[in-house]
Formats: C-alpha cells, sequence, structure tokens
C-alpha cells in the first residue's frame, strides 16, 4: 500500500508541474533563435553551476528539495548559448521539461535529439547522458529526479567539442 501510494503521489506531483507549465504562455515557441530575457524566465536564474561539471555557463535553482514523503528532487536549469553539462547519470532516472529556448540531449550510443519548449525528456536511471543549449539559443529547463533515496547524480567526464558539435 505504501509503495502505490508513493506512485500515486509522484504521479500527481508530475501532472501538478506538467498543468502548471502548459498554462504558461510566457515565451515565442520558434524554432529558431531563441534567447530568453530574464524577465520572460519563469524560475530565478539562480547559482551558477561549477565548471568541474558545466562547460560554459549554466545557472540552477532548486525548486523542491527532496524529502522521505516525496523522494523527488526538482529545479530549473538555464544554459546560456553553447553550455551543457558533463556527462552524467542518475541513479533514480531524470524527466526534464523544457520550458524555453533549443538545446541538445544525448545518451551514451544515440545521435544528439533537439529539445525545444514544451518537450519532455525520459533519461532513464543510471544511463549517461548529457544535456544544454543549442551553440544559438539559450535553454531553460526544470529538472525532476525520483527516486532520490537511491542517489542523486554520479558526475563523470565533459563532454568534447567533437561530441557536442556531432549534431549537424
Amino acid at each position: 500500500m505504501k509503495q502505490i501510494r508513493h506512485k500515486l503521489t509522484i504521479r500527481l506531483s508530475l501532472a501538478l508541474v506538467a498543468a502548471f507549465l502548459l498554462s504558461f504562455k510566457g515565451f515565442s515557441q520558434s524554432k529558431a533563435k531563441s534567447n530568453v530575457t530574464a524577465s520572460q524566465a519563469i524560475f530565478p536564474k539562480g547559482q551558477q553551476g561549477p565548471a568541474e561539471n558545466f562547460t560554459g555557463k549554466s545557472f540552477s535553482t532548486r525548486l523542491l528539495d527532496s524529502d522521505s514523503t516525496y523522494n523527488t528532487l526538482v529545479g530549473n536549469v538555464l544554459f546560456e548559448p553553447g553550455a551543457r553539462s558533463n556527462w552524467h547519470k542518475h541513479p533514480g532516472g531524470q524527466i526534464l521539461i523544457i520550458t524555453a529556448g533549443v538545446g541538445y540531449h544525448q545518451q551514451k550510443g544515440k545521435p544528439i535529439e533537439i529539445m525545444r519548449k514544451g518537450d519532455v525528456v525520459k533519461c532513464p536511471p543510471n544511463v549517461e547522458h548529457w544535456h544544454g543549449a543549442s551553440p544559438d539559443s539559450s535553454l531553460h529547463q526544470m529538472y525532476i529526479i525520483p527516486n532520490t533515496q537511491k542517489g542523486i547524480v554520479e558526475w563523470l567526464q565533459p563532454v568534447t567539442d567533437k561530441e557536442y558539435n556531432a549534431f549537424k
């Protein structure tokens, strides 16, 4: 019963976040260059990400701390054009909700995928991946890390320029 209640709580939390994001109409959904200004952002810019985990400038704001009831961590990251995370993996998986801009996501061994406002990307547990802004656009993404009791993140090596520029 406790496990069923936990799953229902997570699903409800995700549904509420999705409903909030779908109701927001403050951004242009252009497929072209998209640099969102601070006044258009949903969440505060946050603190700059550490250089040992990111290439370029990224800024993170934690929105929901994990606890023993929800076991879910939620935050927002702003990547400036060309910025990206290192390769990393999450023991409990990760969900990305793109709220503005254009960016890239790649799982190890697979081609780079483009992400745009409104996209939802699932990163399976323990799968190496990276994500960040495209060269010409900033990217705003909400991240959801479920199952935090399994761990949060394992940071790996930087994404090389060759890997990043493989999307053409």
